[in-house]
């Protein structure tokens, strides 16, 4: 049964643009640094940089509090943790979702649920704070991630790859030749936080990504419009994406039908993570949950 993490409601106030602090080594400024010897601080200098915030951002002090009240992660448990990628449109939603039920297993989502308060709040800020925000909500899941893996599969929404690719994307000017060159330390994972066993990414043309977001009929996220109008960035950020390591990024084709995306995904799972997953897994069955009558366009969100 798919579980979502809950939390604490916050509050939001609207502020114009000032001066904003810029410490010699904010949080998410590290990534594009490589890991270097206090990677294992991250999570420190995280709070620390938010701290750094709270004159300007009073919200930044509940998402403090949030970030205290869960531990450090520590093991994972013996069940498998699967994290799937990929841009607004490419069907992520609907897989994470299917896939969980397919495996009886744990849903979590990065950010959680518990930060959503507080999203629109951050996504108005400089960059170098709104990914400080957004890398703290990865560590928030990786305290839920070693607590439901001792009981069950987990698969995430989004984790640390989709946070590092975009951060890489906005902080590198100019083209894809000015990105890390490829087994670059910012595409390693961070030695402080829990690890996944396997990290699957859906990849879809621009254009049929493009198709996919006007058949919704609903209003654009901000993610969507940023990538629409800079298509430059959007390269980046699926060159970043490809470029991870320590777990790097297994590719899916997200083009086809839903049932057979499906059927792909659990596929790759299968042959990574069998012996972890459980009886209770329904791997071959003929039809998958939310799968498309056949003919269907395939997933669109």
């Amino acid at each position: 049964m798919a579980t979502d993490a809950v939390g604490p409601p916050g509050r939001k106030s609207s502020r114009r643009e000032s001066a904003r602090p810029s410490p010699s080594i904010p949080g998410t400024s590290s990534v594009a640094r490589g890991r270097g010897g206090r990677a294992r601080a991250r999570r420190s200098r995280l709070r620390h940089f938010v701290i750094m915030c709270l004159p300007l951002i009073p919200e930044a002090q509940a998402v403090l509090d949030l970030v205290d009240r869960w531990p450090e992660a520590g093991q994972k448990g013996p069940f498998p943790v699967i994290v799937i990628e990929g841009l607004d449109a490419t069907g992520k939603t609907t897989v994470t979702r299917s896939v969980s039920e397919s495996l009886n297993a744990v849903l979590l989502k990065s950010p959680p649920p518990c930060m959503d308060e507080w999203r629109k709040v951050f996504d108005k800020e400089p960059t170098i704070i709104k990914r400080a925000f957004y890398s703290l909500g990865n560590y928030i899941v990786a305290s839920e991630i070693a607590r439901a893996s001792t009981q069950s599969p987990v698969i995430i929404d989004r984790y640390w790859h989709s946070t590092a690719a975009f951060a890489i994307a906005t902080e590198v000017s100019g083209g894809l030749q000015n990105l890390p060159p490829a087994h670059h330390g910012v595409y390693q994972w961070p030695r402080d936080l829990l690890k996944p066993d396997l990290v699957l990414l859906l990849t879809l043309s621009s254009e049929e990504r493009v198709r996919r977001i006007q058949r919704r009929g609903v209003e654009k996220t901000e993610e969507e419009m940023e990538l629409e109008a800079n298509d430059l960035f959007r390269q980046k950020v699926e060159m970043s994406y490809q470029r991870m390591e320590n777990p790097g990024c297994q590719i899916v084709d997200a083009s086809h039908s839903r049932e057979k995306v499906l059927e792909n995904v659990l596929h790759l799972i299968k042959g990574h993570c069998d012996s972890r997953i459980g009886p209770e897994a329904r791997f071959f069955s003929t039809r998958h949950p939310h799968a498309c009558p056949p003919g269907d366009p395939g997933p669109s969100q």
